[in-house]
């Protein structure tokens, strides 16, 4: 089996390629009588979607998706859900010019040796930022299986690109995020950030950055000891989204630098419920959850297709080759990445409720 599906009891397997005719992805295990329209998916993807903004790609796609099956009558049926996109504004034409000149930092290389000359190079095809819209899908489904049944609500946001960091970040920012190109909650960061991108993008160059993302009313005891646990599988899923370099659960690298007493979260009960004065475990603790709100960060790195020439090889003839990388490309990631992690979680999440039985395989009629 490849590597194309994930999950255990909520199962996703993502098909397509950036410049085929679709991307799309089946969700099996979501259980019947869930309330599920496109426009519940359609609110996500919208989000994530090239062509919005100065400091994203230019491929103008629609994105408009289409469930071909597993709903009836406005309800799921307990059936694979299937879902797609079609892709309307590809344009293969500079990637023929460059298809045995891999680019820095991209997967052209090892995709090719791989697969034996035959991987499809077109807009990077199964390698490309494209496939996170397969992931947006079967996240928003997940998402609101989520809130229906256990009430967790998963948001994130950009927290810093370029070095600059946010500082100002309130629930009441956190419900703005999308208000501004770069999805961040504090607006004079947002516009430093903005800013940046647009001085690299000028200069031919990118941009990197980290997208915090928070899950709140979380129950206590998700996740599968030892190598499934909840840390291992949000990790390995949010591994699959290109550009992904780093991730870690609340305070992370900088608690490797403290006393335990300073890292250690405190219990008391508060309104009848056992929870911490602290989080730094980021809400996992033993690869459990822990009832407390899960923490966790995303760091991407800049963008490998830059116009900046670099230096590279031309595989065709074992010589050295110079490479300024022609078509449409994100100067930052980022700004595009917050629903997407949002959705990568909610879908670990959901398969680990579906597995601790938190979630039965037929829902009730609400009312």
């Amino acid at each position: 089996m490849g590597g194309n599906i994930i999950g255990e009891r909520f199962v996703a397997m993502s098909f397509g390629e950036s410049h085929g005719r679709c991307v799309g992805i089946v969700v099996d295990g979501c259980p019947a009588g869930l309330s599920l329209s496109e426009g519940d998916i359609q609110v996500q993807l919208d989000r994530r979607k090239p062509g919005q903004s100065a400091v994203t790609t230019q491929r103008k796609e629609e994105d408009k998706v289409e469930i071909l099956s597993g709903t009836f009558n406005g309800f799921t049926t307990g059936a694979p859900i299937c879902m797609l996109i079609w892709n309307k504004d590809s344009d293969s034409r500079s990637y023929e010019a460059i298809k045995n000149i891999p680019r820095p930092g991209h997967a052209d290389y090892p995709a090719s040796v791989k697969y034996g000359g035959f991987v499809d190079y077109r807009g990077s095809g199964r390698f490309s930022g494209r496939l996170t819209a397969t992931l947006v899908m079967a996240g928003a489904v997940a998402q609101k299986l989520l809130k229906q049944t256990l009430g967790v609500e998963t948001v994130a946001y950009t927290s810093e690109i370029g070095g600059i960091k946010a500082k100002n970040i309130t629930a009441a920012n956190i419900a703005k995020r999308y208000d501004n190109d770069v999805r961040c909650p504090d607006p004079d960061a947002a516009e430093k950030m903005r800013d940046a991108i647009l001085k690299a993008k000028k200069d031919g160059d990118s941009l990197g950055g980290i997208v915090e993302c928070t899950s709140a009313n979380m129950p206590v005891g998700l996740g599968e000891p030892i190598f499934a646990s909840l840390e291992s599988d949000i990790s390995k899923a949010l591994f699959s989204i290109p550009a992904v370099k780093a991730v870690e659960f609340g305070s992370g690298f900088e608690g490797s630098k403290r006393r335990g007493s300073e890292n250690n979260d405190a219990y008391y009960i508060k309104d009848g419920k056992v929870v911490t004065r602290t989080n730094n475990a980021g809400g996992i603790l033993g690869g459990l959850s822990s009832g407390m709100p899960l923490v966790v960060r995303v760091a991407f790195k800049p963008a490998a297709s830059i116009a900046k020439t670099q230096d590279t090889l031309d595989v065709s003839t074992s010589e050295q080759a110079k490479l300024t990388v022609p078509g449409r490309h994100d100067p930052c990631v980022v700004p595009r990445a917050p629903p997407i992690v949002e959705c990568v979680v909610s879908m670990v999440l959901a398969d680990h409720a579906v597995r601790y039985g938190l979630i039965p395989p037929v829902l009730k009629r609400s009312g």
